[in-house]
C-alpha cells in the first residue's frame, strides 16, 4: 500500500527519534521513513541458524525489522503480526523477566489494592467524623486536646507507587510494543494503541514516543485530560521536542474550553435547581446578585424584589 498524504497540519510524534512518522491530529496522517531505531529498507533480512543463536534477542530483532519494512509500505496488519511475533520470540521467565502483559496485570492488581486501601481510609475518616460529632466523641476529643494528644487524621501513610519488575531486554520490548501501537494508531484501534503504550512505558518510563502515541490515541477518543498529561510528560522529558510543545499548547486550549463548558453546564443545572425551589415562594435566582469584595475575596448577597 503506498503512502498517503492528507492536506492538514501535521504532527511529527517521532521528532526526537527521527523515524519520520507524521500523524495528522487535525485530520489525517502521513506515513514515511523508518520506524524507531531501525534502518530497515524494505528488504527482508535473513539469518543463519548460527547467527540466530548469538543472542536471545536476535530473532526478535529480525522480526522487528520485517515489521518495520511492512510499516513503511503501509502494510500495518502485516507489521502488527511481525511486531507481535517479535514480542513473543523474546525470552521471558525468571532468567530474563516477565512479559508486558504480565507486568500490566501486576500493575492493575496493585492499583486495585490501592483503591481498596483508599476506600478503607475514607470509610475510617467518615466513621471518625461521625463519632466526633456525637456527645461522647466530643468529650474524647477534648480529653485528647487536654492531654496534648493528636487525632489519627492525616497520619496515614501515602499510597505506594507501582514499580514494574525489570526485564533484561525491556528497552527493546518497549520499542516492539510502541511500534505495534503506531500501527494500531494508523488503523484507528485506539484502545489497542493505549494498551501497547502502557506496556511500553512500563518497560521504559522515559520513552517519549510512547507518551506521544498514547496522547494521540487519548485525544482521538476525546480524553483531552489524559492526552494533555501524556504530551506534557513527553515535553518535560524532551524540551527540544517542538511537535510535543505545539501539541501541548493546543491541548491546553482544548482542555480549558472543556472545563469552561463543564463549569457553565454545572452552573446552569444548579441555577435550574435553585429556581425550581425558589419558585415555590414566587422568587428566582434572578432576584439575587452576588458582589465580590476585592479586598477579602468574599461575596455579599443582595436581594432585588423587582427582578
Amino acid at each position: 500500500m503506498p503512502s498517503q498524504e492528507f492536506a492538514s497540519e501535521g504532527f511529527d510524534i517521532a521528532a526526537s527519534g527521527g523515524d519520520g512518522v507524521v500523524y495528522e491530529i487535525g485530520g489525517g496522517f502521513t506515513t514515511a521513513a523508518s520506524e524507531d531505531d531501525s534502518q530497515a529498507n524494505g528488504n527482508q533480512p535473513t539469518r543463519s541458524a548460527e547467527q540466530a543463536e548469538q543472542s536471545p534477542i536476535d530473532e526478535s530483532e529480525r522480526l522487528k525489522a520485517l515489521g518495520n519494512g511492512d510499516f513503511k509500505q503501509g502494510n500495518y496488519l502485516d507489521a502488527i503480526d511481525h511486531y507481535t511475533d517479535a514480542i513473543e520470540a523474546c525470552p521471558y521467565g525468571e532468567t530474563h523477566g516477565p512479559s508486558g502483559e504480565e507486568i500490566l496485570q501486576m500493575r492493575d492488581a496493585f492499583e486495585e489494592r490501592n483503591r481498596e486501601k483508599m476506600l478503607a481510609i475514607q470509610r475510617k475518616e467518615m466513621e471518625d467524623r461521625r463519632k466526633a460529632r456525637s456527645p461522647a466523641g466530643k468529650g474524647n476529643e477534648e480529653d485528647k486536646a487536654d492531654d496534648g494528644g493528636e487525632t489519627d487524621e492525616g497520619e496515614e501513610d501515602p499510597l505506594p507507587t507501582f514499580v514494574p519488575p525489570r526485564h533484561v531486554f525491556g528497552t527493546k520490548l518497549a520499542v516492539y510494543h510502541a511500534n505495534r501501537a503506531a500501527c494500531n494508531l494508523h488503523l484507528g484501534h485506539y484502545a489497542e494503541t493505549i494498551r501497547d503504550c502502557d506496556i511500553a512505558l512500563l518497560f521504559n518510563p522515559t520513552y517519549v514516543k510512547a507518551y506521544m502515541r498514547r496522547g494521540t490515541a487519548h485525544e482521538r477518543v476525546e480524553d483531552t485530560e489524559k492526552a494533555l498529561r501524556d504530551v506534557t510528560t513527553a515535553f518535560e522529558l524532551d524540551p527540544t521536542n517542538k511537535p510535543a510543545r505545539r501539541q501541548m499548547e493546543r491541548l491546553r486550549k482544548l482542555e480549558d474550553e472543556r472545563m469552561q463548558k463543564l463549569k457553565d453546564e454545572t452552573m446552569g443545572k444548579l441555577k435550574d435547581l435553585g429556581n425550581s425551589i425558589l419558585g415555590n415562594f414566587g422568587m428566582s435566582l434572578d432576584n439575587f446578585s452576588a458582589v465580590q469584595d476585592p479586598k477579602t475575596g468574599g461575596y455579599s448577597i443582595s436581594y432585588n424584589q423587582n427582578k
